[in-house]
């Protein structure tokens, strides 16, 4: 978690973002450290675990981070959460919660501020579309 910390105020020292940071280990070897960077890219997708995530898999040239650990200075967002599951990451330490998140002013984690609206269109087409990929056979994530 000291990693974590450390990486998280390089970003808040750069003003890349908040202080969020993120180390993934495998096997007790640092695979990859990360923090927020939304502010230095403008792009609201680059969370702390997002990059530790990429980074790690780019070194093991895999998406499957089975056996790895994520340290994180947040307890990880919805979006977050959801790529350390796809990532298959075995376990997760954090921590601060999103209520410590709140009183910084980070007030997306209470799941209530939902800005946009959902609705399913074109069901028939994309399923032809789903089709034609399972009719190939191909590795799945």
């Amino acid at each position: 978690m000291k990693l974590a910390i450390e990486e998280a105020r390089e970003g808040i020292k750069n003003d890349h973002g908040g202080p969020f940071g993120v180390v993934v280990v495998k096997d007790g070897v640092v695979l990859s450290k990360a923090h927020n960077t939304v502010l230095r890219d403008q792009d609201s997708t680059c969370h702390a675990e997002i990059q530790a995530i990429r980074e790690a898999s780019k070194k093991i040239h895999s998406f499957d981070l089975s056996g790895c650990i994520l340290f994180s200075t947040g307890k990880p967002c919805p979006m977050c959460s959801s790529a350390i599951k796809w990532a298959k990451i075995s376990q997760v330490y954090y921590a601060c919660g999103y209520e410590d998140a709140k009183d910084i002013g980070f007030n997306e984690l209470d799941g209530n501020n939902s800005n946009y609206k959902e609705t399913q269109v074109s069901r028939e087409d994309c399923k032809q579309l789903y089709e034609e990929y399972k009719s190939l056979n191909r590795e799945r994530y």
